[in-house]
């Protein structure tokens, strides 16, 4: 499992983080699924051991075990089908032989992207995908709410952001408005001051006076 890192903000920086399913432990002494390099050489062996018949003990083991297949491969579906434009990875699962000796998903994960956009909006839009592909499983892990609580974060910050960047932008427009206004009350006090001179002015020195007894 990848640990996450948060930074002073609270938001993983790092891509990629893991979705793990916590699944029931399984019985110690089940053998566990080996490295596909070796697998084609135990292939005779497992056969032999499946063709045995199984104990009513085994057999209540690979049930569960194909129940667990379904609950995990259902679980990382989830993540994928929820995670548009989150999602980095195609599921992982890890495996176990059952009895039976064949291969069952007993855990898996999904890579998810949580870093953090320029854009307040983006990390809005982002924040709220990262939580519906976290929690999108009918039963989420510790760990998806832990992803999902850094998307919760993550849209916390962007509405912050973005709430702060429209404030400015009221006071600017507020500004703007305000210094409009001076200008619209400066030049009509400078065409009222016109008119008056205008109608206050003295008759033009070239002009003639006549005056009659």
């Amino acid at each position: 499992m990848v640990g996450i890192s948060l930074n002073s903000v609270g938001i993983s920086q790092a891509k990629g983080v893991e979705l793990v399913a916590q699944r029931e432990q399984l019985d110690a002494t089940l053998p566990r699924a080996k490295p596909a390099a070796r697998q084609s050489e135990e292939q005779p062996a497992r056969q032999k051991f499946a063709s045995k018949e199984l104990t009513p003990e085994q057999q209540q083991q690979v049930a569960e075990l194909q129940q667990i297949d379904r609950t995990v491969r259902a679980h990382e579906q989830a993540h994928l089908s929820a995670g548009h434009g989150v999602v980095t990875s195609a599921a992982n699962f890890s495996y176990t032989y059952g009895p039976d000796g064949r291969q069952y998903a007993v855990g898996g994960e999904v890579g998810i992207d949580t870093s953090a956009e320029k854009k307040p909006e983006a990390n809005i839009d982002k924040g709220i995908r990262i939580q519906a592909a976290a929690l999108a499983p009918k039963d989420p892990s510790p760990q998806d709410y832990r992803v999902a609580s850094i998307g919760g974060q993550l849209e916390a910050r962007g509405r912050s952001d973005l709430s702060r960047q429209q404030a400015e932008e009221r006071t600017l427009e507020a500004e703007r408005n305000a210094q409009q206004r001076e200008q619209a009350r400066e030049q009509a006090g400078d065409s009222g001051r016109q008119r008056i001179e205008q109608a206050y002015s003295p008759p033009d020195s070239t002009g003639t006076l006549s005056v009659f007894a």
